[in-house]
């Protein structure tokens, strides 16, 4: 396999690794093979025939990881396969693979907010106590943010040939079948109890572009304060899963990335510049997935846009309503304002939000997916909120056809995102594809699909906002733009509708 630009010394001899290479983008690197994986259940199967092949180094970064979680459903245990039984719980998986593997060492990364979950995980605390007695199994607790952020990014880099990039967290609740099944009685916690069905997405990669995952994840296992850790050795064999067939081979990724400024670590905004530019260039449509939509410079992007002469359509897929009581109320109720800012700037009706169901039961979103024109295709750890444009850190990955190396790419980005619209209206792909040129948009698509079928895509009602909730959305009081903007007075901060801002309402409105 061909190594990555690392290994000649063009990333690693680099005088400033902080650097962004253009507005928006830390790095470019080719990947010779990539994949986006929709919903947990193929992803958490992908990854452990991954992690079955690696060779010297895991490194798993995550906002949460529970051992108690299984890879596979339907086995509790142990899974059979050709290369033999392991277990499929992912704490005594780790165990298992590195007794088994002398050569291998496993490094995990975790938000240390979630320390306190672990008390009430039951098996838990005994998984990292064994984790701590083996001497090649290392896991950290990351701190290293300034008050009141979090560690937001979700990758795994093996042996520096392979990695996954996206919004997937292996912990509970993630695991889900693309069917989406209404009351599946696999889709439940480690304690048993049901879970709502939830939606999620990331990126599997292969050879350059990994290699730079590697490093951005090993510079982030340092900061946080482990040690330095070597770039793995060149090896032949490719942890890429046997089953997967990739959608992409041969393209340049680009990787983008938020940091909070902390210590002798810089502020990072390149998300934010990424999005704004990339909604700029938007020609005819924009598709997102995202958990939460309450960035003012992203709404300010979307605002210019509409008022245009000629205006993309903008499709959001959203949840229903935020996990948790608090954000609930500040993140729903930023989103309330921001929609009803955007309608407003929005006489040609060029852009709608959507909810999608299974039945009557809402699925969760928490896919971080932008697809502009079907030239550019872009996964993430990032929502459109604030928080992920200047406070946590993140990453985002994204394919660009107007690269030189990915002009080819365009075909899968299309068949992508006809796939994506066909999971939430409950349609086979190639129908898709049929309706939005007879409908003319994806919105009259939308409008029009069947709706005698499991799953659908619903227009979101704007709930009214008492007044608290609409206090803690213009003041941006939990998804605020800065650290030091997190501890202002309400009164003193600038929120959805700062001075100067195109979402301002005109004098006498």
């Amino acid at each position: 396999m061909e190594r990555a630009s690392a290994e000649n010394g063009s990333i690693s001899s680099d005088p400033d690794p902080d650097r962004s290479v253009e507005p928006g983008v830390w790095r470019y690197a080719m990947a010779t093979r990539a994949h986006v994986v929709i919903d947990g259940a193929p992803y958490f199967e992908l990854m452990q025939d991954a992690m079955l092949r690696a060779r010297q180094r895991i490194l798993l970064i995550g906002w949460d990881f529970d051992t108690r979680i299984h890879l596979v459903k339907g086995r509790r245990w142990w899974n059979i396969r050709r290369r033999g039984s392991y277990p499929s719980r992912l704490g005594a998986f780790v165990t298992w693979l590195v007794r088994r593997r002398k050569s291998l060492q496993v490094n995990l990364l975790k938000w240390n907010v979630s320390i306190v979950s672990i008390l009430s995980r039951g098996t838990m605390g005994l998984d990292i106590l064994r984790w701590r007695l083996a001497r090649r199994i290392h896991l950290k607790f990351d701190s290293a943010h300034p008050v009141g952020c979090s560690h937001h990014q979700k990758i795994a880099v093996i042996d520096d040939c392979f990695a996954v990039c996206g919004g997937i967290d292996m912990t509970a609740g993630r695991w889900d079948t693309r069917d989406h099944i209404e009351d599946d009685p696999r889709r439940k916690t480690p304690r048993g109890r049901r879970c709502d069905p939830w939606h999620d997405a990331t990126m599997m990669l292969e050879g350059e572009a990994a290699a730079c995952l590697g490093m951005l994840g090993r510079r982030r296992w340092e900061h946080a304060g482990g040690s330095p850790l070597p770039m793995s050795a060149p090896q032949s064999e490719s942890p890429w899963p046997e089953a997967l067939e990739a959608e992409f081979r041969d393209v340049e990724i680009g990787i983008s990335r938020t940091r909070a400024e902390h210590d002798d670590c810089c502020e990072i905004r390149e998300i934010e510049e990424l999005f704004v530019r990339h909604i700029r260039r938007a020609r005819h449509f924009v598709y997102i997935e995202s958990q939460y939509f309450a960035s003012r410079a992203i709404g300010e992007a979307i605002a210019a846009r509409l008022t245009g002469d000629d205006p993309p359509e903008f499709v959001l897929v959203m949840p229903l309503t935020a996990e948790g009581w608090l954000e609930q109320q500040a993140m729903d109720g930023a989103r309330v304002r921001l929609i009803r800012a955007l309608g407003e700037k929005d006489p040609k009706d060029r852009f709608r939000v959507y909810v999608p169901y299974t039945g009557d039961t809402p699925i969760y979103v928490h896919a971080k997916i932008m697809i502009v024109d079907d030239e550019i295709i872009r996964i993430g750890s990032a929502n459109m909120n604030n928080r992920s444009q200047g406070l946590d850190s993140e990453c985002d990955l994204f394919i660009d056809v107007a690269r030189p190396a990915n002009a080819h790419a365009g075909d899968a980005i299309r068949a992508l995102r006809h796939s994506l619209l066909a999971e939430h209206c409950g349609l086979e792909p190639p129908a898709v594809g049929a309706m939005l040129e007879s409908c003319g948009s994806m919105a009259r698509m939308i409008d029009n699909a069947p709706r005698d079928g499991q799953k659908t895509l619903r227009l979101f009602e704007l709930p009214e906002l008492g007044e608290m909730e609409q206090a803690l959305a213009d003041n941006a009081v939990l998804d605020p733009e800065s650290p030091e903007e997190m501890f202002e007075p309400i009164g003193r901060r600038r929120g959805l509708f700062r001075r100067g801002s195109i979402l301002r309402r005109p004098r006498g409105n």
